[in-house]
């Protein structure tokens, strides 16, 4: 009777003691994700951050894999450079040769971030007689989605992540 006991007193020792581990890891991943998102806001309001794009998904076609290629978008309230790939119909003449994808820069006009759930960024950008739309959704993890529209190119949306800007 006394082995019993003591190995029933050994097993509720070693449940309570796991129990409280994972209390304890709970709260320290609650708390990393209140800073992270935290973190997020404060960057998204400074109007002042780099969306790093991983993936493009043209209109038509596959998606394609942008991972460790540089292609970005740096966010400010004096201007907007993006450097993205462009996969997708294009309206004009241009020649292929002439293609330069997405990259474009110029002062953002109606620079807005509205927080519902997500945070939403909405711009325009003018840019050698192009204008561009410019619609980003950033999560509070930092992952986001962002869709470019211009007068002479079809849509064409990326997912990536959301950093502080490099070029600050």
């Amino acid at each position: 009777m006394t082995t019993k006991t003591i190995l029933f007193a050994a097993l509720l020792c070693f449940i309570i003691g796991s129990v409280s581990a994972q209390e304890k890891d709970l709260k320290a991943n609650t708390s990393q994700e209140i800073n992270k998102a935290s973190n997020i806001a404060n960057l998204l309001n400074s109007q002042t951050f780099e969306f790093i794009a991983n993936t493009a998904f043209p209109t038509s076609g596959s998606p394609k894999n942008l991972v460790g290629s540089g292609y970005s978008v740096t966010f400010s309230p004096e201007e907007i450079v993006s450097n993205l790939p462009f996969y997708g119909r294009a309206y004009s003449g241009m020649a292929l040769s002439r293609d330069k994808g997405m990259r474009f820069k110029g002062k953002p006009e109606n620079f807005t971030i509205v927080n519902n759930k997500e945070y939403q960024v909405n711009t325009i950008v003018n840019d050698e007689g192009n204008t561009y739309e410019i619609a980003l959704s950033v999560s509070e993890s930092g992952f986001a989605s962002l869709s470019i529209s211009s007068n002479d190119r079809g849509v064409i949306s990326y997912q990536g992540e959301v950093l502080l800007s490099s070029k600050n």
